[in-house]
């Protein structure tokens, strides 16, 4: 990895001959990240002049959004509140750390990602049945796994995967997601019909999907 000076801004760069395009990223530490496959400096001088403008406006974004910090073994995110690892919905986790006794963040971090998953299987079930019922709507299947840029899925197959890491967002948000992909059961496109279907179930799924969709979960780190 290497340091790029550009303006006020240091870039960090790293090559990857792999790639076939350029990527740049800018995480909630402000951190500015420029990914390449084999290319001159001229190359890289001009796409930053490109994305200036995104650039600073995503810092911009970080700084008003700093990160949340969450002490491992100490507290857990649940339903968009932090809370002491005590609480009697953490009891799952607590257990898998027990197991684990290691100081390792990086095994310490599965354990909250086992115990998220666990829970969100516990939670998410329990929604999807109450939707599926009153929206007369018959599933499949359904699956939990962690996943970096959807919150759900359905498929034609009728199986919905959720995200485990929606059980860190708050519960109107959790109950958006579930009707949304029930209503993929019906449509499967994202049509007036298919909003009309979800806003019967969910009075302001306008609002609330525009709060999902600025939800950032990576705002919140463990420590």
């Amino acid at each position: 990895m290497n340091e790029i000076t550009f303006k006020d801004l240091t870039i960090f760069h790293i090559y990857k001959s792999n790639l076939k395009n350029s990527y740049i990223s800018v995480n909630p530490q402000a951190k500015i990240v420029l990914k390449t496959p084999k290319v001159s400096q001229i190359y890289i001088k001009n796409l930053l002049i490109e994305k200036e403008i995104w650039i600073r406006r995503q810092l911009l974004k970080a700084k008003e959004n700093p990160q949340i910090k969450i002490s491992l073994e100490d507290e857990v995110l649940l339903f968009g509140d932090i809370y002491s690892i005590d609480i009697q919905e953490a009891s799952e986790l607590r257990k898998l750390l027990e197991i684990k006794k290691t100081n390792s963040l990086n095994n310490i971090s599965k354990c909250y990602d086992e115990f998220y998953k666990f829970y969100a299987s516990e939670y998410l079930t329990k929604r999807l049945i109450f939707f599926s019922k009153i929206m007369e709507l018959d599933y499949r299947e359904v699956k939990f796994r962690k996943m970096k840029s959807r919150w759900g899925s359905c498929s034609s197959l009728r199986v919905i995967t959720f995200n485990s890491e929606l059980i860190k967002v708050k519960k109107e948000l959790i109950d958006y997601v579930v009707v949304h992909e029930l209503a993929h059961l019906v449509h499967m496109n994202h049509s007036k019909n298919f909003h009309a279907l979800v806003d019967k179930y969910i009075s302001n799924s306008k609002e609330i999907r525009k709060e999902l969709k600025s939800t950032n979960l990576s705002r919140y780190c463990l420590v």
